[in-house]
């Protein structure tokens, strides 16, 4: 992902409700209870971790057993302290008391409540992007970290691109937001290059190294309410050496891991890449803002968003108030302002029939008389005035510029472009001279996508005669 483009616009469950569910996680929640459980007499080591003694204790105290009771403990312990539920008084003697975090889970705002839960996350998936460090020891008994192929820097950003992948998808219109990835695909969305056709077997082998990583990884973020995951069945692994082959259908392809993020970890995530620096909108962000902004804002929305941006929007103002608002928004010569007046065309269609005085108002507005009267007449208003037929080429123009910054070269605007040319006689001849910003363009877009070559080149030639035009 880059930086510099805006991601999708995401939405949001209501603080409220993410702060329940933060409070609710598994590892959140056993984080608080030992931070409440610590007292005087606990004891932590120079890295503040609960020393080997108290370990079985803090355990008991989550009700856990069996393998993984003392690591799961400890990292409840580490996530205590990072968050700020536990604070160490006193490095030498290792000494605790309660941080002043804790009180925040019970007394603070919802917000309070998410800014401890991501603390906790940063810490669970800095200790994601550690292998399981088993290797030579060095002089002291510890592992020797220097002697392992371990790249601290490339994991984490492993990590980040695969869970930025997911959040992309995630967003997207085009995927339900609830619907699982399988493991696999988020795995070669990371590892096989955009423009490989079939991938090598190598690409194939590193797909299934990365499977496996990533099936450890989202294991221990599922405790933190980032994923809800399905693990990779381990019958899929006949020898404990090995690691399973690609699935060859999608008949079996969930037994390879399933994931997606939790309206939880949706939220996480954006709050992740806004302070890594992305343009990470979510909707609900303009609802407060001018009409210019809401319109500029939703511009590069995919539809689905952009009514629900403008709806919340509308819902703060008075419906006749903001029609005028939207239409003094809608106007400029600039290259955005063709794909302002459509959004201002959707938002108009989302508000009610009190909004009859403000588009009477801009009939004889050059940009906007054209939107006026579509929107009038759809309303089934009495006493619409025909447009001119300056008037109907022009707003036909500016409708095929803002599909064109809506959609670039989509299969809807091919469709438009087909039929203007075939509804209106001589349309080339005439369009040519309609003096609007975009006339050039949108004729050189029309001779593009237009299948017929004889009227792509008439098309094209009425570019030319345009653009001189506006040389001269």
């Amino acid at each position: 992902m880059s930086d510099s483009s805006p991601l999708p616009p995401v939405r949001l469950h209501p603080e409220a409700e993410l702060a329940r569910d933060a409070l609710s996680t598994p590892l959140l929640s056993r984080a608080a209870r030992l931070a409440r459980w610590a007292g005087p007499d606990t004891r932590v080591d120079a890295g503040g971790g609960l020393v080997d003694e108290q370990v079985p204790a803090a355990a008991e105290v989550l009700g856990l057993s069996g393998d993984d009771a003392a690591a799961d403990a400890s990292e409840a312990w580490r996530v205590a302290v990072d968050a700020g539920l536990v604070e160490v008084v006193d490095e030498e003697e290792g000494t605790v008391r309660a941080g002043e975090d804790l009180a925040l889970l019970t007394g603070g705002s919802p917000q309070d409540v998410l800014a401890v839960w991501l603390a906790a996350l940063e810490t669970v998936l800095a200790d994601a992007s550690v292998p399981d460090l088993d290797g030579p020891l060095d002089e002291d008994g510890e592992v020797d970290v220097s002697a392992l192929d371990w790249d601290p820097e490339a994991e984490a950003e492993f990590l980040d691109g695969v869970l930025g992948n997911l959040y992309l998808l995630t967003a997207g219109e085009d995927t339900p937001g609830d619907a699982p990835v399988p493991l696999p695909a988020l795995a070669a969305s990371v590892i096989v290059p955009s423009d490989m056709g079939e991938p090598t077997n190598d690409v194939l082998e590193q797909v299934s190294d990365a499977m496996m990583r990533l099936d450890d990884q989202f294991r221990m973020l599922e405790p933190v309410g980032l994923v809800a995951y399905r693990p990779v069945d381990e019958a899929l692994m006949a020898d404990a050496d090995e690691e399973p082959a690609a699935p060859v259908d999608d008949t079996d392809v969930s037994r390879y891991g399933m994931v997606r993020l939790t309206p939880l970890g949706l939220y996480g995530m954006r709050a992740r890449l806004l302070e890594a620096g992305f343009e990470a909108p979510a909707v609900g962000d303009l609802a407060d803002k001018g009409a210019d902004a809401l319109l500029d804002g939703t511009a590069a929305y995919p539809p689905g968003a952009a009514q629900a941006e403008t709806e919340q929007w509308l819902q703060r103002r008075e419906p006749l108030a903001a029609a005028r608002e939207l239409l003094a928004a809608a106007r400029g010569s600039d290259t955005g302002a063709p794909l302002r007046r459509l959004r201002c065309q959707q938002a108009l269609s989302l508000v009610g029939a009190s909004a009859e005085p403000a588009l009477r108002e801009v009939l004889d507005d050059a940009e906007l008389g054209g939107l006026a009267r579509v929107w009038l007449t759809e309303h089934g208003a009495a006493d619409v005035p025909a447009p001119s037929e300056a008037m109907v080429y022009w707003l036909t123009i500016d409708t095929v510029a803002a599909q064109l910054a809506a959609e670039g070269n989509s299969e809807e605007l091919r469709a438009l472009v087909e039929g203007l040319a075939r509804q209106h006689g001589g349309f080339f001849e005439a369009v040519w001279r309609v003096d609007h910003p975009a006339t050039a363009d949108v004729l050189e877009a029309m001779g593009r996508l237009h299948p017929d070559k004889k009227v792509a080149k008439e098309a094209r030639k009425a570019a030319f005669k345009a653009r001189s035009q506006q040389g001269g």
